[in-house]
Parts: structure tokens; C-alpha cells; sequence
């Protein structure tokens, strides 16, 4: 990289943790996962059972073990926890636009396209939560396959680099199974050169390997939670969801998008938009259109067959998109320029809004976890019955404690039931998270 392109990869990072300062200034966290992460880490959990354990069907050792470890370092700190995750999200940035540029985009059209990425609700929500970890890391082996691919390097380096980085991501997440379909469609769609045709053929070999192995386990295992039933039936429905959510900036999360909301007026409106973003890209050429549909399909992959949709799943294609918008800019005219422009703000103020919303749920968690483990030091008997004051914050707190071995050194477990609002109760849990006693 020369130094001009260093200089504009720093300030490029520095503006994307700059806009998400909210992030990083989280007090608290967002749901369960960071809490029973922390738990296993104060409980010593063995770094060996999750890499032995390949039967189980999130055999994700790459990643617990990662999480284990910077839980064990900076649960206490989250601000420092939510700043590595947010500077994680910006490189992964910096490293699409550098392929951008690679691949003859202009390199303000390249910032601007990774930008937008960034700040999509689809990264929001990976570069904010501890939980997506393994979408951070599946995504950054993905980029940097991409980088070696259009790099000047020896053939045996090419192949190689693909097939470790796709073998770290596939321990990260079974996403990663989606990185030789993106390399090969990129030697399909960028004039089959070599250096994509390598990193295919590198990628592919970790990737058998690992279907071999696990296929019958992602398949057939009993599932952790029924967001995780799989069906070939789901893909159309799952397809249009990713495809319409990220102009719904005032709907903080996929999941469950359709078919309940599919006649709602915002989300027509967004299946018009989308319309046009494909019209768009016809505009630029045939090429460009298919690659819109076949890259970013691609880029989803395993996720479309799943019962739910979910902000970060669509982590990936959120790069694709925001990168062929990017790379098309002088490609489309006037028209397609205002539909570029109109889809990347409302993609980013969703960011925004949700950006805004895992403030305020961390800010919650901050004083409701401290509060539930005080209460149950001192409680008598338990259950300790506690009743959120505004019903519609109930899913907030079903999530924080939900199977939470402990917090701090108290147990939590199933020491603490949230009841609903007609049941007694013995604590009430005011808006802001902070309980106190029913009389």
C-alpha cells in the first residue's frame, strides 16, 4: 500500500470509530450472550472442550475461545470491550475499500461505499454487540482472501492464504462456507483473472474438508433454539428480507420482518426502493445486475434457509451491496446516482437509529444487572419475582436473563423469574433498568 492510500485507510478508520462513538461509549451490553460469555470466563471455562467438541452444531472454537479470552480481559471495561469491536468493524472496512480501489474504483467512491457499509444497521449491530464476533471474524478472512486475490503475489501464496484464512473463518462461523462461491463469482464477474481463480481453489479445499466433517451435524443435530430450523422453502421469503430492511430506518431489527409487516407502507415503499436500486444497476449493464443478485446472494448463503433473519447475518452482504454501489457510481448516470444517494442515507440513518437503540439498551443492562445480582445476595427465598413497569421493554429483559449462570460471582440461574404485569412480583424494574421493592 503506498503512503497515500496508508493516510486515507487511517482517515478513514478514524471517521468510521468517530461516528460510531455511541458504540464504544456503551456502559453496559446488549443481551445474554455477553453475560454468559463473562460467566464462563470467571468460571474457568476449559479452552480445549471448545475445540474438541465438533459434534455440537455451533462448533465455533476460533471464536469462543477469542471471546473467553477478551471477556476474561475487558467484561468489566465496556467501553474498551465495544472499541476493539468497533476498530475490528472499521478495518474490515478499510480492507473493502482498499479492494475497491484494487479493483478500479475511485478511491473517494470507494471511502464512501465503505462508509455506508459501516454505518448500515447490518454493521451497526455487528460492530456494537460482543455476540457477532464471529461475523466480524468470518467477514474480515472474506475481505482479506479478496485482497490476496487481486495482490502481486506467487501462486502457492495465493492458494495458501486463501485456504488458512477460510479454514480460521470457518472455525469462526459455518458462514465462511460462502467464501469459495464469493471468490469464484468474483473470477466470474472481474474478467477470470488468476489471482481469483487461485483463492477458489485455495478456499474450496478447507471448505470440503469441513462439509465432510460437519454437514451431517449442521444438518441434523438438535438445534439450541428454534431460531435455527432450517428449511429449503425459506430461502425466497428470507431473500426479501435482506433485501428491503436496510431502508426501514425506524425498525430496529429483521427478525420477524415478513411476512407480519409485508403490507405496512414503509416496507412497500422499501420494496419499491429496492426496485430501483436493481433498475440501477441494469442501468450500469446486464453484469452488474446479475452480480448484485448472484454476489449478494451468495454472500447470505447458509442464513436464507434459517427460520429467522437477523441484523448480523446480513454482515456480508451488506459489504457486497455497499461495494458494487460504490464501484457502479460512474457508471449510472444522473438517475441512478439520486437512487444510489437515497438508498445509502436511509441506510445509514437506520444505522443511526439502531446505533441509538443498543445505547440505550447497554445503558439499561449497565444498572439492571448490578441491581438483579444485589437482590439476590440479599434476597431470602427465591425465586425473586421481578415485573418490568413498561411491558414493552419485557423482551430487554427476558434477554438479560436469560440462562445466566452468574453475574459477578452471584448466581443468577433460575434464582430471578421476570413475571408479567398482572402477576406479583416482589421488585419492579423501572424504565431505566434500576429495581425497587412492590409494596
Amino acid at each position: 500500500m503506498d503512503r497515500t492510500g496508508a493516510w486515507t485507510g487511517w482517515a478513514l478508520l478514524a471517521a468510521i470509530v468517530a461516528m460510531q462513538l455511541p458504540l464504544i461509549l456503551n456502559p453496559g451490553y446488549y443481551s445474554h450472550d455477553e453475560l454468559q460469555w463473562a460467566a464462563f470466563a470467571d468460571q474457568g471455562v476449559s479452552i480445549r472442550s471448545l475445540w474438541v467438541q465438533v459434534d455440537v452444531f455451533q462448533y465455533r472454537p476460533v471464536t469462543f475461545s477469542l471471546w473467553v479470552w477478551m471477556s476474561s480481559l475487558m467484561f468489566d471495561r465496556p467501553p474498551l470491550f465495544h472499541g476493539v469491536m468497533v476498530v475490528w468493524g472499521g478495518l474490515n472496512a478499510v480492507m473493502l475499500a482498499r479492494l475497491m480501489v484494487r479493483l478500479g474504483v475511485s478511491p473517494k467512491a470507494a471511502a464512501v461505499g465503505a462508509m455506508v457499509f459501516a454505518m448500515s444497521a447490518f454493521a451497526v449491530q455487528t460492530h456494537g454487540w460482543a455476540g457477532t464476533l464471529a461475523d466480524l471474524i468470518w467477514v474480515s478472512c472474506a475481505l482479506i482472501v479478496g485482497l490476496f486475490a487481486t495482490a502481486d503475489r506467487r501462486p502457492w501464496q495465493v492458494v495458501a492464504a486463501a485456504a488458512i484464512l477460510t479454514a480460521i473463518g470457518l472455525l469462526s462461523k459455518e458462514s465462511a462456507i460462502v467464501i469459495p462461491a464469493l471468490a469464484a463469482l468474483g473470477w466470474l464477474f472481474l474478467g477470470r483473472g488468476r489471482g481469483w481463480g487461485l483463492a477458489t481453489i485455495g478456499a474450496s479445499i478447507p471448505t470440503a474438508i469441513y462439509l465432510a466433517l460437519r454437514l451431517n451435524v449442521i444438518l441434523f443435530s438438535p438445534r439450541e433454539a428454534a431460531n435455527y430450523e432450517w428449511s429449503f422453502a425459506l430461502i425466497p421469503l428470507r431473500w426479501l428480507e435482506y433485501q428491503v430492511f436496510p431502508p426501514l430506518a425506524t425498525r430496529a431489527a429483521i427478525t420477524g420482518l415478513l411476512p407480519g409487516s409485508a403490507t405496512e407502507p414503509r416496507v412497500l415503499v422499501a420494496a419499491v426502493l429496492w426496485l430501483a436500486l436493481a433498475w440501477t444497476f441494469w442501468r450500469a449493464g446486464a453484469r452488474w445486475l446479475c452480480a448484485f443478485l448472484l454476489v449478494g446472494g451468495a454472500a447470505l448463503g447458509p442464513v436464507l434457509v434459517l427460520a429467522e433473519s437477523a441484523n448480523q447475518y446480513g454482515y456480508g452482504f451488506a459489504a457486497v451491496v455497499a461495494g458494487l454501489g460504490a464501484a457502479a457510481w460512474s457508471r449510472v448516470g444522473r438517475g441512478g446516482r439520486i437512487v444510489l444517494v437515497l438508498c445509502a442515507v436511509l441506510s445509514v440513518w437506520h444505522g443511526v437509529n439502531v446505533m441509538r437503540r443498543m445505547h440505550e439498551i447497554g445503558t439499561i443492562q449497565s444498572r439492571f444487572s448490578p441491581a438483579v445480582a444485589n437482590v439476590l445476595e440479599d434476597a431470602a427465598a427465591y425465586p425473586v419475582r421481578i415485573r418490568a413497569v413498561d411491558v414493552g421493554q419485557n423482551w430487554i429483559y427476558l434477554r438479560l436473563t436469560h440462562d445466566i449462570p452468574q453475574y459477578h460471582g452471584v448466581p443468577i440461574g433460575d434464582r430471578v423469574q421476570l413475571v408479567g404485569p398482572d402477576a406479583q412480583a416482589d421488585y419492579a424494574i423501572a424504565k431505566d433498568g434500576t429495581l425497587s421493592p412492590v409494596k
